[in-house]
């Protein structure tokens, strides 16, 4: 119910903020959403997410689920957003799409999904519904709702559930509630979207329907309780036939290559998904109970790794993760950033770098693998390597906080002081300690009178404590 309400808040805000600049004095208006305007409402959805809401945070699970996205995203002719896609870790059944683009999966759903065409035939649903706007259209055909009954409708549309339904009674919008669903038509309309965009991706469009199956079984363990998805993504008869005449008529595409490699990996990313949302207790019960019908199968041993790691329990991590990597070959350049991690923090800096460097050079861009090679680079001594990569981190709008603090130590090791108080200062800004941000501001300041450009750097930095200090 607490996060039922922070959302029926948020949309509040969306309301009132993202629809008309004029509010109150526009109730009467329309209350259509162009594209900028979604964009925005999407911009202060996913803030108020990220206070509410636990995001998966796992490098490899993440590049996958967005990997997966943007290679089913490619088959939208006319996109009229950036797509995103996230991890909420929650038991839950459920996804949805939020305004401006982004597509949210409950960690729940997935570990319920054996098969990445199943994953792939939610996403291309969820894009389906953000390519014809039907969540816009909802908004607009329902104009003359009052604010507070638009908000918690809403809230339920998109989290269903028992709790959304009692937000919906509250609101008094009970009688109305189904106006604000998405209709029958736009589930045929999504599903015929995302049948196309299945087919024309290599994956299977089976999947739709093995998953819709799959979700049913939501009133599995003697339960009569209908999954979220069921509710936010109505089934029937009628659907259910509209997707089997659908299907009567696929032939069966060629896989692609790209399609063959998400099925590849995808046991690798429900497992990793699995061990960072599941209890502990239970994942250990389950990781180890599949470890005893196959011990050749590298799954478990990954899953009980990730776990040590969570407990910090690093000498552990690495026997489970090198077992995982002598029998995951397929697996073997995800495995070597687990393992090159967990030889970091257990202070084994030189494998450490040795199997992040081969992680890294092979996977591009993996911030994980980064993150802790510029870490053992910096406790080996190796301060210019170390920098260099902690400068590449920085750049990313995704940056950890501490990446400017292992910078300002790097740069003060090789004796480069402007450049480290700088990003000290940039740390303790970002912790939104102000006194300690200035004090190294202006230390930066002091000592940058040979570097213009670091100086109008700490000069803007400087203007910005000023203003949020008059806030």
């Amino acid at each position: 119910m607490r996060r039922i309400m922070a959302v029926f808040t948020l949309l509040v805000v969306f309301v009132t903020t993202g629809l008309c600049p004029k509010w109150p004095c526009c109730a009467g208006s329309a209350w259509a959403l162009s594209v900028d305007e979604e964009q925005e409402i999407g911009r202060e959805f996913m803030a108020q997410i990220r206070e509410y809401f636990t995001l998966l945070e796992d490098d490899f699970a993440n590049r996958y689920l967005n990997g997966l996205g943007r290679y089913l995203v490619e088959q939208v002719e006319t996109q009229p957003f950036p797509f995103h896609f996230y991890i909420i870790k929650d038991p839950t059944l459920n996804a949805f799409a939020a305004p401006g683009g982004q597509i949210f999966i409950f960690s729940g759903l997935i570990g319920a999904l054996d098969q990445v065409d199943e994953l792939a035939a939610v996403i291309c649903h969820e894009i389906g519904h953000v390519t014809a706007r039907h969540l816009a259209q909802r908004i607009e055909q329902n104009k003359k709702i009052g604010l507070i009954t638009m908000a918690g409708i809403l809230a339920g549309a998109l989290l269903g559930g028992t709790a959304a339904e009692a937000l919906i009674a509250g609101s008094m919008a009970a009688g109305i509630q189904a106006q604000l669903h998405y209709s029958r038509e736009d589930e045929r309309q999504a599903d015929q979207l995302g049948f196309k965009y299945m087919s024309d991706s290599g994956f299977d469009p089976h999947g739709m329907e093995e998953t819709l199956k799959e979700i049913a079984k939501g009133n599995w363990l003697g339960s009569d309780k209908i999954p979220a998805y069921l509710l936010t993504h109505p089934t029937g008869p009628e659907r259910m036939a509209n997707l089997e005449t659908l299907l009567s008529g696929y032939a069966g595409q060629t896989s692609s290559p790209e399609a063959e490699q998400f099925r590849k990996v995808y046991p690798l990313f429900r497992t990793v998904v699995m061990a960072r949302s599941i209890d502990n207790t239970q994942a250990e019960r389950l990781f180890r109970a599949d470890l005893g019908k196959d011990p050749s199968d590298p799954l478990p041993y990954v899953g009980l790794g990730i776990l040590a790691l969570g407990k910090r329990d690093y000498p552990t991590a690495i026997g489970f993760m090198e077992k995982a990597l002598e029998r995951g070959k397929d697996y073997r350049l995800p495995l070597l950033t687990y393992l090159g991690q967990a030889y970091q923090l257990s202070g084994r800096d030189q494998d450490a770098v040795r199997t992040l460097k081969e992680s890294f050079s092979e996977l591009g861009e993996n911030s994980t693998a980064l993150y802790y090679l510029g870490l053992s680079y910096l406790n080996l001594g190796q301060y210019t390597q170390s920098a260099e990569i902690f400068e590449r981190l920085a750049v990313s709008p995704a940056a950890k906080d501490d990446v400017y603090y292992h910078l300002g130590i790097a740069y003060g090791r090789l004796n480069r002081l402007a450049e480290a108080h700088y990003n000290f200062g940039l740390y303790f800004s970002k912790l939104n300690q102000t006194d300690k941000a200035r004090f190294h501001f202006e230390k930066a300041k002091e000592l940058s009178a040979d570097h213009s450009i670091l100086a109008q750097k700490i000069s803007l930095q400087l203007q910005e404590l000023e203003k949020a200090e008059h806030r």
